[in-house]
């Protein structure tokens, strides 16, 4: 089988609806919470990135059978899964913990959505997705290390809000992935075709030029 190599963002788009799934689950989760505290919070977020990080995980066993490049993938499975045992780990420390987590992973999610949307795709849809959503990720993750003065629990519900952006947004590019994904088939078969027809011409086309052979 050739190496497609393909990029992250053209990964299967279940992917992305099991990353909507996830990340609009504990996005409500955190952002219409009415706890007064961060400690009983953070374990949901360390379970929601953990969460995310088996779905990349499977993505990436799936990137690799098909030989499409896993490298990507497993990066971002293990950046979630780190991010979400530190913050088990430390669920029981002060809020400056949980809060340094928290806005350090959203800062480097949003960097990370930011990078894909500009050196990786050049389609429009793709690139606005992407870009929107790193964008809001860099901006939450300014407004989670400004809250430190405001009560324990807005910067849980800051970083609700943006899960719920993020879930949003797959949603949005899985549907528009599936259609690319379809879209690439059709052309695919219809060069096929064309292949085929092309090479059936050939021999037709010899016979009548040499009716003696």
């Amino acid at each position: 089988m050739a190496h497609i190599k393909r990029k992250y963002i053209d990964s299967h788009w279940l992917v992305f609806v099991f990353q909507g799934i996830v990340a609009c689950l504990f996005g409500c989760l955190t952002l219409f919470t009415s706890d007064e505290t961060s400690i009983s919070l953070v374990p949901i977020v360390g379970i929601s990135m953990l969460a995310l990080a088996v779905v990349e995980f499977a993505n990436s066993v799936y990137r690799s059978y098909n030989r499409q490049g896993w490298l990507v993938s497993t990066a971002v499975a293990i950046f979630d899964a780190v991010f979400g045992l530190l913050l088990l780990f430390v669920m029981n420390e002060g809020m400056t913990w949980h809060l340094s987590l928290i806005a350090a992973y959203t800062l480097l999610r949003g960097i990370f959505e930011l990078a894909i949307a500009f050196r990786t795709t050049v389609d429009p849809t793709d690139r606005f997705i992407w870009a929107l959503c790193g964008i809001c990720g860099v901006l939450f993750a300014a407004a989670i290390f400004n809250s430190g003065h405001l009560a324990n629990v807005d910067f849980m519900r800051f970083f609700g809000a943006y899960m719920l952006i993020l879930g949003v947004c797959c949603f949005i590019y899985s549907a528009h992935n599936r259609e690319q994904q379809r879209e690439d088939r059709l052309e695919r078969s219809a060069t096929a075709k064309a292949a085929h027809k092309a090479k059936k011409a050939l021999p037709e086309a010899d016979t009548k030029k040499n009716p003696e052979a």
